[in-house]
């Protein structure tokens, strides 16, 4: 893992593969730290001929903090250090995959910054339009974040609530222990994406093409939300991956790569 300086902050972010391969970009969701995206999953991406990167955005992992409740940038910002990063790297274009909220991150590179996007995929996001079915779980209360194991307990129950049967208990914990460990500060990791400005666009035609992968047992954004960004992007190619939750659980790595190596 290495540290670049972006934008005036710095970003952590690791790779994998041949860099004379076409690379991949992978974004993950609110609050969620490069180390979501799975190190094996990352070698299945690079096996089949693509230069992977991974990275902590703001406010997750090793990357720049924020003091609680005042994050100082917008959705608009984040997607400037997805494109500063690929400079860093010498990167012309990437295939970009964003995962739940930072579908709005990827959205904004590919309007934005068209020139450098190879391609972009969808995970689990949404448009966010009012009228979608709202999620049918329930979290535990808030915890108390001065008590590290109770803030353990709670985001691996919240990844339990979300996987819809797709739900490895230690590899979560692991998970959770590990994000703890490499964060700068949980709390800010866990609340400040929801705290910034949100300025993306409204979905619509994209130059490059587009991949919408859902799950149609997704608790948390149901289908119909990935429905709604397929219908947005004219052109677009819509994958339904049955039986799964809101997270890329492993039965469907395989699919995934697939998919994302198509284009």
């Amino acid at each position: 893992m290495t540290t670049y300086q972006v934008n005036g902050i710095e970003l952590c972010a690791e790779t994998y593969g041949d860099p004379t391969d076409p690379a991949v970009l992978l974004i993950h969701g609110a609050g969620a730290s490069m180390i979501w995206w799975d190190p094996e999953l990352c070698a299945m991406l690079a096996a089949r001929g693509r230069y992977v990167i991974r990275y902590d955005q703001r406010d997750t992992g090793r990357s720049t903090s924020y003091p609680l409740g005042e994050p100082g940038y917008a959705m608009s910002d984040l997607a400037a250090d997805a494109a500063g990063l690929l400079d860093a790297l010498g990167i012309e274009r990437a295939h970009v995959v964003a995962q739940s909220m930072s579908g709005g991150t990827a959205l904004i590179l590919g309007a934005d910054h068209p020139s450098r996007v190879l391609s972009l995929t969808f995970v689990s996001t949404s448009t966010g339009d009012d009228s979608l079915p709202p999620p049918s779980i329930r979290y535990l209360p808030e915890p108390d974040y001065n008590d590290p194991s109770a803030v353990e307990e709670y985001v691996v129950r919240a990844i339990e609530a979300e996987a819809a049967g797709h739900f490895d208990e230690a590899a979560a914990r692991k998970l959770v222990r590990e994000d703890m460990t490499r964060a700068r500060n949980y709390q800010a990791s866990m609340t400040n994406h929801f705290a910034m400005n949100f300025d993306a666009p409204a979905y619509g035609e994209l130059p490059m093409p587009v991949l919408v992968l859902h799950g149609d047992a997704d608790p948390l954004l149901p289908l119909p939300h990935g429905q709604a960004v397929h219908d947005a992007v004219p052109g677009s190619r819509f994958v339904v991956l049955h039986g799964m939750g809101h997270g890329l659980s492993a039965p469907y790595w395989k699919t995934f790569v697939d998919e994302v190596t198509a284009s």
